[in-house]
């Protein structure tokens, strides 16, 4: 939660500082069924813990507040305020433009084919020479090992192909942003949904779908299931959703508990891995801060020890 707080503070310094509106602040609900495998505590507690402000409702006062759900009985709710939506798209294209306004000098289309650390660095053979780099941020995700095995250093990961689709509403302007929020169902089945958000669709996907595929095997198909699956459930969380339009595919590389890699190898401490876990875009400021940190500094402001690449192989306690 705390690390959330900072990205926070980086999103608003890097609107700052480039002058583009990235984020859109829509409020954000998060429905726990009672009989579920969480409970409102368990997020309200970390709530408390960082003075975040949020309320929490019953099924009759989300329906009062946003009549576009139907939410059963024995489903409770957790309302945070400041819950809202990051633009990919534009982001991308801001942190490049920074970047390169830095000096940075982007690669496109330049595979990496391996890393070979070595007293004074590390030299990172791509497909089109060498580089030379006294440091090396590999943020390389469901394609980390390829990198990692060769040098001992592979981390437990459980790669598939995940997929989002896209409902028309009858009425779009009943799920735009400053009437909708951003929503999270947290059960066994995790599901999650955008309001209305450049154009006049809502947006749903199942977490965690477990259609598993390495980068190679990558169909870039939809599942047919899977999106039955969660048509189904979305209208009867949202009635008027209305019928699914697209869907499109991405990939996950997801480590043990979803936890961050934002640390250096044991084994090689000038090769920084950074892994979000298949949730890591909306701390996208914060996580390039802090791997920028490592790699000049050495730390990071932000305590970060809970993300190093040890504890994926340390037991936790219980």
């Amino acid at each position: 939660m705390r690390f959330a707080q900072s990205a926070y503070r980086d999103w608003a310094e890097l609107e700052e500082v480039s002058g583009e509106k990235l984020t859109t602040i829509t409020g954000g609900v998060i429905f726990l069924p009672v009989d579920g495998p969480y409970s409102a505590e368990s997020f309200t507690t970390s709530l408390d813990a960082c003075d975040v402000p949020y309320e929490l409702l019953s099924p009759a006062e989300v329906t009062a507040r946003w009549p576009q759900f139907s939410v059963p009985d024995g489903v409770e709710t957790v309302y945070t305020p400041d819950s809202g939506i990051a633009h990919a798209a534009r982001t991308v294209a801001t942190l490049q433009m920074q970047a390169r306004a830095h000096g940075a000098d982007i690669r496109s289309n330049t595979p990496v084919e391996r890393l070979t650390p070595d007293g004074d660095g590390v030299i990172v053979h791509t497909a089109h020479g060498p580089v030379r780099a006294g440091k090396v941020i590999l943020a390389t995700d469901a394609w980390s090992n390829t990198l990692l095995e060769p040098l001992g250093a592979a981390i437990p990961l459980d790669v598939m192909q995940e997929q989002v689709t896209y409902f028309h509403p009858e009425d779009a302007a009943d799920y735009d942003p400053t009437r909708f929020p951003v929503w999270i169902w947290e059960d066994v089945q995790c599901y999650y949904g955008f309001p209305s958000y450049g154009e006049p669709t809502i947006k749903a996907a199942h977490d965690v779908a477990n259609n598993r595929m390495t980068p190679e095997e990558r169909t870039y198909l939809a599942s047919d299931e899977i999106r039955a699956e969660l048509a189904d459930f979305v209208h009867r969380l949202i009635p008027g959703s209305g019928r699914d339009v697209r869907t499109v595919t991405c990939q996950y590389a997801l480590t043990p508990e979803r936890r961050f890699v934002l640390s250096p190898l044991e084994e090689h401490p000038n090769i920084i891995v950074g892994l979000g876990a298949g949730h890591a875009f909306k701390f996208t400021p914060a996580i390039g801060r802090v791997l920028a940190e490592l790699a000049i500094d050495g730390e990071s402001t932000d305590d970060v020890s809970e993300f190093h690449v040890s504890r994926l192989t340390q037991p936790t306690a219980v």
